[in-house]
């Protein structure tokens, strides 16, 4: 599916782009939430679509947009990078240029026909990371999922986030996991809601790799996991 939205200011191309996206329904009588998937610095791979088929069959409405839309040669997105350039083309990513495509993915989801109007919003490592960065620019988000990303170290950008936020952590990934205490702290001096899981033993990105750590990673998966769905359950339809 492409999504057409306005580019950003200097934005190379014409006025309107086209925001890649893949998109998964759930099968059920009446209308589903939605949840947009932000992908890893490894742009939308296929484990990315995935999950968002996941969701899906979980009864969500999952719309996973390629943020490299347009940013590869000629105009390509995440499939159109050889090898690790894909990384740096991440890397280089404006953050309001993000907000804006985000926003197309979330308008474009919401109004559809088999859509309610609630919203929450999934991201794996950097995609984590984005999950803070737009929870602090969309007010009318509804939840937002946070695995294994950095939150802002500021306590005026965490006060403008109105979601709950649920954050999932690996034991092992201290350059990480070290920062949630500090965002713990400054998101409850903010008067905001910040849930955080930290699993036994698991590493980074543990969702992806479940089969390293002897096992750590796989049951924190399925913790983890059945927490992302109560989560979403309780935040987008009064579930639980």
């Amino acid at each position: 599916m492409n999504i057409p939205f306005t580019a950003a200011t200097g934005e190379a191309g014409a006025p309107k782009s086209a925001l890649k996206t893949w998109v998964s329904y759930p099968e059920r009588k009446d209308n589903a939430p939605v949840v947009i998937v932000i992908h890893e610095i490894f742009g939308l791979t296929d484990w990315v679509r995935g999950v968002a088929d996941q969701l899906a069959a979980e009864g969500f409405i999952a719309v996973a947009p390629d943020l490299l839309s347009g940013k590869g040669p000629d105009g390509g997105a995440t499939d159109s990078f050889e090898g690790d350039k894909v990384r740096a083309a991440i890397g280089a990513l404006d953050k309001d240029e993000m907000v804006i495509r985000l926003d197309a993915a979330r308008a474009y989801a919401t109004a559809l026909p088999a859509a309610t109007k609630k919203c929450a919003v999934i991201g794996f490592c950097w995609g984590g990371t984005t999950v803070w960065t737009y929870a602090t620019k969309q007010p009318a988000l509804d939840a937002g999922i946070v695995y294994y990303g950095t939150a802002p170290d500021d306590k005026d950008a965490l006060a403008k986030i109105t979601a709950p936020i649920l954050g999932c952590y690996g034991e092992d990934d201290q350059r990480v996991t070290s920062t949630v205490e500090k965002t713990e702290t400054l998101t409850k001096e903010a008067g905001r809601s910040f849930d955080a899981k930290i699993y036994d033993g698991a590493g980074h990105g543990f969702l992806r790799q479940q089969t390293g750590r002897d096992g750590a990673n796989e049951k924190a998966a399925r913790a983890s996991w059945a927490e992302t769905l109560a989560f979403l359950r309780a935040k987008l339809e009064g579930k639980g």
